[in-house]
C-alpha cells in the first residue's frame, strides 16, 4: 500500500478509512506470523494452538427440536444382521413350581480365531499324459482365505488402522503373516474393486441432478499432492493427483476416459473462457472431432499452430479444457447437473453453485476494530442467517412468488452500505456471485452447503494423518477406491463387511448387487 502524499490534507473519513485498512493489513500480517509459528511448532513436535470454532449458521437455522415434554424415541430393539441361535437355560425351580415360558435375552458375540486348512488336492495323470489337479474352493486366491482378506481390507480402510498395527494384530491372534504380505493383500489383485469404483463415478455423473466437490492435501511418493472428492447423497469417489487445477478437475470428471471431443459443449466452453473466435473457427473447420488420447490431441493442436501462440489466455490450455468438457458431455456425464463447491476456482465449471456456509464464514472471520464496525458486522450476519433459514424453508416447499421475493431480498442485503469499508467490499464480492449463491431457487434439490463433501473427505484426512502418504500408484488408487466404496456403501445402506464378502466370494455370504446399479436406481424418479 502506498502512503498518501500529505496526511494533513486527508479528511476525517479518509483518515478513518486509512486507519481501518492499516489495521486490516496488520491483522493479516499477525495471522501470517501466527501461521508460521504454528508450522514451526508442528515441525518441532510441539502442540499447536486450537482451531477457531465455526460460526454455527447451519445448525442455528435448523428447525426447532421437539420440547422436553415430548417422549424421546428410544434406540429400538437389538436386531443383529446374523441368524440368532437359541439356547435354553435351565432354572433350578423348587418342586411344585409352574412353568411360565421363556424370557429372551440376546447376547452378541464376536468369534475371532485362526483357522488353517491344508487342502490335499488330488492329482491324476490322464492316458494322454496330462496332469489334472483338483481346483481350490471358490474364493481362495493365494495362501490366505477370503475372510482374512476381507478382515484386512475392513480394518485398514474403514477401521483406519496402520499397516504395522494391523500386522501386529494378525500375528497376535496366531497368524503366520508378514507386513509385506499384508501390504500385498491391500494392493494386489483388486481390479474388480478398482473397476467398480470407476463405474460408481460414471453412474453418479450420468444420473445425479447435482454433485458436491471438495479437495484436501495428500502425499504421494514423498511429494505433496491433492485428493479431490466428488459425490452426493448416493455415492462418493476420491481421486489423488499432483495438481488441483481446473484441467485436473475436468480430467477427473471424465471418469477414466482419455478421449478429447470437439462438439457444441466444447466450443461453448471455449467461448466462455474468452478463447479467440478465430481460433475456435480454426478448430471447428477441421473434419476431425474426436481424439483418442493426449498425444493425438496435442498433435492436432500443433498442426493448427496453437502451440506457438503466446497470447492470453493460453490457447492450448483453454482448447484442451474445452475438448475435455466436450468429452464429458459426449459420455453423458453432468447433463444439466449442478456442481456445488466452496468457491475454489478449479471447480467453477458447468452449472455452478456456491456453499452458503463458506460465504457466511467470510463475514464471520472479518476483523472489526471499532464498535461501529462490529455492530455493522453483526447486523449483516443476522440478516444472512435469517435469509439462509428462509432458503432452507424454500427448499422443502418451492414457490414462484417466494423465489422472486428472495431474489429481491438478496439484493437488499448485499447492496446495503454499512459504513464499514472492508465489509462493504466483501458484500459487493458476494453479490457478484448472486447466480451461484441462489442456484437453489431454480434447482431446489441442490444443497445449500458442502457439508456432505467435508464429511466425506474427512476419512482421507484421517488416513493422511495416520499413514502419511502412499508410495506406489497402485497403493494410491486402492486407498482412494476402498475409501470411496466404503462411503458409497454407507450411503446406499449396504454394510461394507457384506460388500467385501460378496466381492471376495466368502462362502455363504449373501450377494450384494453392483454398486453402480444401485446408484442408478437411486437416481431414478419414484
Amino acid at each position: 500500500m502506498s502512503a498518501p502524499d500529505n496526511l494533513d490534507e486527508l479528511s476525517s473519513a479518509q483518515l478513518r478509512e486509512l486507519v481501518a485498512s492499516l489495521l486490516t493489513k496488520v491483522t493479516e500480517l499477525e495471522r501470517m506470523v501466527a501461521a508460521q509459528r504454528e508450522e514451526i511448532a508442528r515441525l518441532k513436535g510441539l502442540k499447536g494452538r486450537p482451531d477457531i470454532k465455526p460460526s454455527g449458521m447451519d445448525k442455528a437455522t435448523d428447525p426447532a427440536k421437539p420440547g422436553r415434554h415430548e417422549k424421546r424415541r428410544g434406540r429400538g430393539k437389538v436386531r443383529p444382521r446374523v441368524s440368532v441361535e437359541d439356547r435354553v437355560l435351565k432354572a433350578a425351580a423348587p418342586t411344585g413350581s409352574r412353568f411360565k415360558g421363556y424370557e429372551n435375552y440376546v447376547v452378541q458375540e464376536l468369534v475371532l480365531k485362526v483357522h488353517a486348512i491344508r487342502y490335499r488336492r488330488e492329482r491324476w495323470v490322464t492316458p494322454d499324459g496330462q496332469t489334472i489337479i483338483a481346483p481350490l474352493p471358490e474364493g481362495t486366491e493365494g495362501h490366505f482365505g477370503p475372510d482374512l482378506r476381507r478382515f484386512v481390507l475392513m480394518q485398514y480402510h474403514q477401521g483406519q488402522t496402520t499397516l504395522p498395527r494391523l500386522t501386529a494384530l494378525l500375528q497376535s491372534v496366531g497368524l503366520a503373516i508378514s507386513e509385506r504380505e499384508v501390504e500385498r493383500l491391500l494392493t494386489e489383485k483388486h481390479d474388480v474393486f478398482l473397476d467398480e469404483n470407476r463405474n460408481v463415478l460414471r453412474a453418479g455423473l450420468q444420473t445425479s441432478p447435482w454433485i458436491s466437490v471438495d479437495d484436501t492435501g495428500a502425499r504421494h511418493k514423498v511429494v505433496n499432492g491433492f485428493c479431490t472428492q466428488i459425490g452426493n447423497d448416493r455415492f462418493t469417489w476420491f481421486g489423488t493427483r499432483p495438481s488441483k487445477s481446473r484441467l485436473n478437475f475436468l480430467d477427473l470428471l471424465r471418469a477414466g476416459h482419455t478421449d478429447f471431443v470437439l462438439n457444441d459443449a466444447a466450443f461453448d466452453y471455449m467461448r466462455g473462457r474468452a478463447l479467440s473466435a478465430t481460433l475456435i473457427t480454426r478448430l471447428a473447420e477441421q473434419p476431425e472431432t474426436a481424439f483418442a488420447d493426449q498425444a493425438a490431441w496435442q498433435a492436432h493442436l500443433d498442426r493448427l499452430g496453437f502451440s506457438v501462440l503466446t497470447v492470453t489466455p493460453d490457447p492450448v490450455q483453454i482448447a484442451t479444457e474445452g475438448a475435455i468438457w466436450g468429452s464429458i458431455h459426449a459420455h453423458e456425464f453432468l447433463q444439466d447437473a449442478v456442481v456445488l463447491s466452496d468457491d475454489a476456482g478449479q471447480f467453477a465449471v458447468g452449472r455452478h453453485a456456491l456453499c452458503w456456509v463458506h460465504a457466511e464464514r467470510l463475514v464471520h472471520k472479518l476483523d472489526a476494530f471499532t464498535d461501529h464496525n462490529r455492530a455493522a458486522q453483526q447486523r449483516v450476519r443476522k440478516l444472512i442467517w435469517d435469509f439462509y433459514a428462509d432458503l432452507k424453508a424454500y427448499r422443502t416447499k418451492p414457490d414462484k412468488s417466494r423465489r422472486v421475493a428472495l431474489r429481491a431480498r438478496f439484493d437488499r442485503i448485499f447492496r446495503r452500505p454499512t459504513g464499514f469499508v472492508t465489509l462493504d467490499r466483501l458484500l459487493a464480492r458476494l453479490h457478484a456471485n448472486k447466480a451461484e449463491l441462489l442456484m437453489v431457487l431454480d434447482r431446489p434439490e441442490t444443497p445449500l452447503n458442502t457439508n456432505g463433501s467435508e464429511n466425506d473427505i474427512r476419512c482421507q484426512v484421517i488416513r493422511r494423518k495416520v499413514s502419511a502418504g502412499t508410495r506406489s500408484d497402485l497403493g494410491r488408487d486402492c486407498r482412494d477406491a476402498f475409501l470411496g466404496l466404503a462411503k458409497t456403501c454407507t450411503k446406499l445402506g449396504v454394510a461394507f463387511w457384506d460388500y467385501l464378502g460378496s466381492r471376495l466370494r466368502v462362502p455363504a455370504q449373501r450377494v450384494i448387487p453392483h454398486l453402480p446399479g444401485l446408484v442408478r436406481c437411486r437416481g431414478q424418479p419414484a
